[in-house]
């Protein structure tokens, strides 16, 4: 599969689903009392994916690798915001089970995505010459963007 845009990364989608489940888990009437706990996961699990995205669109494999490991960061911060809002009895024990076994899995994913990075010899788009770039009118064209292959976990 060809990466054009973040919204293609297989990360950034799982991110999203992930972050529509926590605003939903949020919404639940023991849980939107806390509004501090409430606030606090509800950024955290938005961070995960404005980071891959931020990092995709900074065009660089370096700067996207440390954005990626902001990201990682931020799955161990909602896992453990799972961990309280169980605690305190706002989630179902399943439910929470559910949604931490997805962030361990995005985390994986992620880790998978930085070692792919770390050993492919790509700069990234902004190092290619000019006539990958657009006319300075809108961003960077990414149609010579090199192509990702992010492994699963069986891999």
């Amino acid at each position: 599969m060809t990466v054009k845009s973040f919204e293609d990364l297989e990360i950034w989608k799982e991110a999203r689903r992930i972050t529509g489940q926590i605003y939903r888990l949020t919404r639940n009437p023991k849980f939107s009392k806390d509004f501090r706990l409430g606030g606090q996961i509800q950024g955290a699990v938005v961070s995960i994916m404005s980071n891959i995205a931020e990092g995709f669109e900074r065009g660089g494999n370096q700067e996207f690798i440390q954005f990626l490991y902001i990201a990682k960061g931020s799955c161990g911060e909602v896992r453990s915001q799972l961990y309280v809002a169980l605690d305190q009895g706002y989630v179902d024990p399943k439910e929470a089970g559910v949604l931490i076994e997805s962030l361990k899995r995005l985390s994986i994913m992620i880790s998978n995505l930085v070692d792919h990075l770390k050993h492919s010899g790509m700069k990234g788009e902004k190092f290619n010459n000019d006539s990958n770039r657009s006319n300075r009118s809108g961003g960077l064209r990414n149609d010579k963007f090199p192509t990702v292959k992010v492994r699963s976990l069986t891999d």
